[in-house]
């Protein structure tokens, strides 16, 4: 099997935890570094938090660059109410005996792309801060990067407000740079994350694997089922992990090729993702919008990915 190569760029965040333990299974992927970015909580909690998780999956061999810890511009926005104050709900980890690298997120992006000659695919699960500062650094890396998987934005509502979703939200001058550079997007939003979610059996299922990963990843899940009712949705949404799978295997998934942009300045707007999908499309396409997950496929790779910690 030809591995994509991957820099995995992540707020950890329970969500991200889960991503993350998933991608490490993942044959398909060959993980180059992580970089994470001040989101969820802040970066003095996600940079830790992706040694800790890297401890736990068994994979310290992977670099950690860190990155921002603080959006390009405006207020630090943070979701601790949801993933705790440590952004991993308090919850046991190893303590690892990898070490942060010296080298900044957006230096060991460009360099990895220039590297792999645009091979290179990038998994964001978080703020896009990291992408926007090494887009403003290297203008040149657009064309060593094959292909950007977001989880961020909504075609049709928000979850930071009404409007906008969380990863977005936090830094709405960064992600407009990046769907403004050029680089192949799938955007998996809002719309697509909460059709891939986890019902209360299927989280029994994971937790039935009997590992300490898939005791972890079941608590996660919990937490995210307690926000089912006011998400709206059956069962616990996998944003994260919803894009990871869409890096791993896009055939799990059905997108429209349209125009995204980000509103920056609306006083009840900002952080939206604006997307010309479903009018007359007179804007140049420049993202691939994930809408819709084919979801007993989706739910089983991704607890077979969790199920092989028992292997």
């Amino acid at each position: 099997m030809n591995r994509k190569p991957v820099i995995i760029d992540c707020d950890p965040g329970i969500d991200d935890a889960m991503a993350l333990l998933a991608a490490f299974r993942a044959p398909e992927l060959d993980i180059r570094a992580i970089t994470p970015v001040a989101g969820n909580v802040p970066l003095h909690y996600t940079a830790p938090n992706t040694l800790k998780i890297l401890a736990l999956g068994g994979r310290e061999e992977i670099p950690v660059y860190p990155g921002a810890d603080r959006p390009l511009t405006g207020q630090v926005r943070e979701a601790s109410e949801v993933h705790g104050a440590d952004g991993l709900m308090g919850w046991p980890m190893p303590e690892p005996r990898a070490v942060l690298r010296e080298e900044k997120a957006w230096d060991a992006i460009y360099r990895e792309a220039r590297a792999l000659e645009g091979r290179l695919e990038i998994v964001a699960t978080g703020p896009l801060t990291n992408l926007a500062i090494a887009l403003a650094k290297y203008p040149d890396l657009p064309q060593y990067v094959k292909k950007l998987t977001v989880m961020g934005g909504g075609a049709c509502f928000g979850n930071a407000t009404p409007a906008a979703e969380f990863n977005i939200y936090a830094d709405p001058e960064a992600a407009e740079m990046v769907f403004r550079a050029g680089i192949p997007i799938a955007l998996c939003g809002l719309d697509v994350c909460h059709r891939a979610h986890l019902t209360e059996a299927e989280v029994a299922q994971l937790e039935s694997f009997g590992t300490v990963q898939a005791a972890f990843c079941a608590a996660l899940s919990r937490q995210e089922l307690s926000w089912a009712v006011p998400y709206g949705t059956p069962g616990a949404p996998m944003h994260d992990p919803c894009a990871m799978l869409c890096a791993i295997d896009p055939t799990l998934f059905h997108s429209v090729h349209c125009w995204v942009g980000v509103e920056r300045a609306g006083t009840y707007t900002r952080g939206k993702t604006v997307t010309d999908a479903f009018s007359d499309a007179k804007r140049t396409p420049n993202t691939d919008l994930v809408l819709d997950v084919d979801r007993p496929r989706f739910v089983r790779r991704l607890l077979d990915l969790l199920s092989e910690y028992g292997r």
